[in-house]
């Protein structure tokens, strides 16, 4: 039996209640089936209407396969047997993710995972998930909410979501390659382009940082593999506008109210 790594709150955490929404009857009543589940913490937005079509969500009984369907007033929704409801409040959470720990909700290996290390009881029954992917290896921001919408927002490739690496390489890096990373190139499953690329640090070509919009799986070691460059170390420094800023590792803070309406609307 594992024994979890619990680490102490950041004390970048803001004072008083963490910011949240009050969800009214008014605004659940007409919800698409999907956006329900979404804002029920169960699952992204995206990956909800994929649950629904595959026939995992009854309402009222009933196995409903239509993400459109909208609610009706005493409407039941279960998913996995169990009766889920929008959340009364939205939680934000950005985590500085430490190496060594797995970005998902539970892991059947009983290897430590981001959600063990969220210390707080009050976060405990609640069905928050995190936004994305890091690799195990990889450490650096990660946003762990329960709201849909900015899942969405956030992961969507139409938002085009700005990330900031910083990649340790096992050789110096090259100034050709380095344009390389910005002029772009193929890789196995389509294009790829950082929007700048330069060395993190003067004086040291083993660092480069760089800036993408892309959310494909392993992108960043890909594209340096692609080179001929093994990732020894990646840390994300920026995502959708946070950073890590008096964030140490394995340490997590909630969202300021600015931070949040920044997320919801951001371009």
């Amino acid at each position: 039996m594992k024994t979890p790594r619990r680490f102490q709150r950041s004390q970048a955490r803001n004072s008083g209640q963490p910011p949240g929404l009050d969800r009214p009857a008014a605004d659940i009543i007409g919800m698409r089936l999907n956006k329900y589940i979404a804002h029920a913490g169960v699952a992204s937005r995206r990956t909800a209407g994929d649950m629904v079509k595959a026939g995992k969500v009854k309402v009222n009984g009933e196995v409903l396969d239509n993400p459109a369907y909208q609610i009706r007033e005493g409407d039941v929704v279960e998913y996995n047997g169990e009766v889920v409801a929008p959340s009364e409040r939205f939680v934000y959470l950005l985590l500085n993710k430490p190496r060594n720990v797995i970005t998902t909700t539970n892991d059947e290996h009983d290897r430590t995972t981001v959600m063990d290390l969220l210390d707080e009881p009050a976060l405990k029954g609640m069905r928050l998930f995190p936004v994305g992917r890091l690799d195990r290896d990889t450490t650096g921001l990660l946003l762990i909410t329960n709201d849909g919408d900015v899942t969405t927002r956030l992961t969507h490739p139409r938002f085009e979501t700005a990330k900031i690496y910083e990649a340790t390489l096992d050789k110096p890096f090259s100034t050709l390659d380095l344009a390389q990373l910005s002029a772009g190139f193929e890789l196995d499953d389509g294009p790829f382009q950082a929007d700048w690329a330069r060395y993190a640090r003067e004086n040291d070509p083993l660092t480069v940082s760089l800036q993408i919009h892309s959310g494909r799986n392993r992108i960043v070691r890909r594209a340096f593999e692609h080179l001929g460059y093994t990732v020894e170390k990646l840390d994300r420094t920026y995502l959708a506008g946070l950073t890590k800023k008096a964030l140490p590792r394995g340490f997590y803070r909630y969202l300021t109210d600015e931070e949040v309406r920044r997320l919801k609307y951001f371009k």
